[in-house]
């Protein structure tokens, strides 16, 4: 088992009710579960997000924390929390990393694996 290692899951969803497609807006969901199966307890301290549209239009997100929290997890520990976006286009995908510093000071990212924002309706690959 790595000393510094977490795993990210990521359960994306398309919301009609805060979409409006003949205006080109796109309301998604994500529901994100993070587990340290580290060895070493760590805090997540920041967040970077690349978000790109079907049509290549890329929008940065930076910030402290995610949802106003910056979790201390413990080995086997997670944290889950819902957070979404707003694309101009009907699919998307999201991509980025969290910046977390160990108890013992140790400072590293993770990489969070791209996902597909889809309103069912076209026929990307999953």
């Amino acid at each position: 088992m790595a000393k510094y290692q977490f795993r990210i899951d990521v359960q994306p969803q398309y919301l009609p009710e805060q979409s409006s497609p003949a205006q080109g807006i796109f309301g998604f969901a994500y529901t994100i579960t993070i587990t340290n199966t580290g060895e070493v307890p760590a805090q997540l301290v920041s967040r970077h997000w690349i978000i790109t549209n079907s049509v290549g239009e890329i929008e940065e997100v930076k910030g402290l924390g995610v949802v106003g929290h910056q979790p201390l997890l413990k080995p086997s520990e997670a944290f889950q929390y819902s957070s979404g976006c707003r694309l101009r286009t009907a699919t998307g995908t999201m991509r980025g990393s969290y910046f977390f510093v160990a108890e013992d000071g140790h400072r590293f990212d993770v990489e969070i694996l791209p996902f597909v924002l889809d309103d069912g309706t076209s026929r990307v690959l999953h």
